[in-house]
């Protein structure tokens, strides 16, 4: 059984994962892009900070926690979306690339993954983007791909967000976190 919340109430393990969310008006329109392109995983639009996570539930206060300081030691910062890219032959994905504000996102994820809850192994290296298609056929890539080669976006990033998911549910923010304390 799992609380309103999202997390089980037996105090196993939950799944978490950190984000930037894309604000309106454009991450409505790439949310609906994705679901368009047919990809099963639509979730709104983001910036991954730290993939996918499974914790212990007690652990989640030592990561609030350690959220807290990194955001407090990481000012606001400007982030451009700009045009498409992909990780094709490797993955199945086509994603609206950062063209502004990357090393801000890789300082970011970095601090966040130097939690010893938080550390995991990385299958490819971090690479900060706006999956806009996945595991999709690939006419469905390349309309993705092609379609919004000309988007752009700037806003101001500050905060990112803490989502939680038990699996019976879908991912669910649990707190934001504002950057420059």
């Amino acid at each position: 059984m799992d609380r309103r919340d999202g997390a089980p109430v037996d105090g196993g393990t939950i799944q978490i994962g950190i984000a930037v969310d894309v604000p309106e008006p454009w991450g409505g329109m790439l949310t609906r892009r994705r679901a368009e392109s047919g990809d099963p995983q639509v979730v709104p639009a983001h910036v991954t900070l730290l993939g996918p996570t499974e914790i212990p539930v007690a652990a989640l206060p030592a990561v609030e926690e350690h959220l807290s300081r990194v955001a407090a030691r990481h000012l606001p910062f400007t982030l451009h979306l700009r045009g498409t890219g992909t990780f094709r032959p490797v993955t199945q994905v086509v994603f609206v690339t950062v063209a502004a504000g990357i090393s801000e996102c890789e300082l970011l994820a970095a601090a966040i993954n130097a939690a010893p809850e938080l550390h995991r192994e990385a299958r490819f290296p971090y690479h900060p983007h706006v999956t806009v298609a996945q595991d999709v056929a690939p006419e469905a890539l390349d309309r993705a791909y092609e379609d919004l080669a000309d988007f752009s976006a700037m806003f101001e990033v500050d905060s990112f967000t803490l989502f939680s998911h038990s699996g019976a549910t879908r991912w669910q923010p649990r707190r934001d976190f504002r950057l420059g304390g």
